[in-house]
């Protein structure tokens, strides 16, 4: 029992000298502005910086200023408002010479909403797209207004990762989350580059299961609005948008079931809905405080700030705040608030370098991360 207690301590003391490090100090420094709605921001790649806004239109961004003409123009299909709208673009991972593009939008053009995921085409080094270029790779139909999530990024593995809400309402009405026959409350992976209009991934964890779709790579999600990659260590990181009390992070694992509606965070929701073995978020916080809808960021891997090296940096639209973390496979061994900026944080972006971004829904500025 003393050897025991002594243990206990020895881990007590460890985990209290870790979360006691200083939090890096980091401020927002304005990078662009004059947007409307902004929800995504990409690079190509190259170091060009592109900014999703809600309405369907994609802007370049040169030399700090916003180009009046739009990159990407597909307002005319896309049903915008609330959380609807276009909501992410990812490029190709050799868009320099393919010229590739994918959009992750809610439309209505069918007569009903639907998430729609499409591939465009372009010259590398052009300014503008041509709408006409769409190629339609994947839809499926959306039950209700909300819950879309719309993440898109490819993995080191060169598939394409697709984050889907669970068709909203509250309380996830039809069970989504814990069901493997439809593609609500996932994420997907899908080979874009084999086969069209996609191909399943062989390797996908639920190719022989049946009654499942091959294209699921995780389930049990509310609505993951914002994931990525680690792009050191390639571990993929979610915000998942909780309930009425909790908001999670989540380390993506294939195959993984990240409990909604069974559980909310670590808390039972309606627990006999459980559909396999349930993943726990690396951490949750509660609502209160302005804290209610989780914004998913990046694993900072830039030169700027050293301090802030292997860190993931999230935030909360509602509350404004941005907090950092770091998790070793294990535990966490970093847990803090960086900065309170009050400001509607739609998103998170990345550039080439590895430089952080913060995009202001609200007030239609993207700050640049720095010292």
């Amino acid at each position: 029992m003393t050897i025991f207690r002594g243990m206990v301590f020895g881990v007590l003391m460890m985990s209290a000298q870790l979360f006691a490090m200083d939090a890096p100090s980091i401020r927002l420094v304005e990078f662009l502005s004059g947007l409307d709605n902004p929800v995504a921001l990409a690079d190509d790649g190259s170091g060009r910086i592109f900014v999703v806004e809600q309405k369907g239109v994609i802007r370049l961004a040169q030399d700090g200023q916003v180009s009046k003409a739009p990159f990407l123009d597909i307002a005319d299909r896309v049903k915008s408002g609330g959380e609807r709208g276009l909501l992410c673009v990812v490029f190709h991972p050799q868009f320099a010479t393919n010229g590739r593009l994918f959009v992750n939008y809610t439309s209505t053009v069918g007569g009903h909403l639907e998430t729609i995921i499409s591939e465009f085409k372009t010259m590398p080094h052009s300014a503008t797209v041509s709408a006409t270029t769409e190629r339609i790779i994947l839809r499926f139909d959306q039950p209700y207004e909300n819950h879309n999530g719309g993440q898109l990024a490819f993995g080191q593995d060169g598939m394409l990762y697709i984050a889907t809400g669970d068709g909203g309402s509250g309380g996830d009405p039809h069970n989504h989350g814990q069901q493997l026959n439809t593609r609500l409350a996932k994420i997907l992976r899908i080979d874009v580059d084999h086969k069209e209009p996609f191909a399943i991934p062989a390797d996908n964890p639920f190719v022989d299961k049946a009654g499942a779709l091959p294209e699921i790579w995780a389930y049990g999600m509310r609505n993951p609005w914002r994931f990525s990659f680690d792009r050191q260590t390639h571990q993929l990181y979610c915000g998942d948008v909780g309930q009425d009390k909790w908001e999670e992070v989540d380390v993506i694992e294939k195959g993984g079931n990240y409990g909604w509606s069974a559980r909310e965070g670590f808390h039972d929701y309606t627990p006999q809905r459980k559909n396999g073995v349930i993943i726990d978020p690396i951490k949750e916080y509660p609502h209160g405080d302005g804290n209610n809808c989780i914004t998913g960021g990046y694993v900072y891997r830039g030169k700027t700030i050293p301090d802030l090296q292997g860190i993931y940096v999230y935030g909360d639209f509602g509350s404004g705040r941005i907090w950092g973390l770091k998790w070793d496979s294990h535990a966490l061994t970093f847990d803090a608030q960086l900065l309170h900026p009050h400001i509607n944080i739609s998103s998170f972006g990345e550039d080439r370098d590895g430089e952080l971004y913060v995009l202001d829904y609200g007030g239609g500025k993207v700050y640049r991360i720095t010292q």
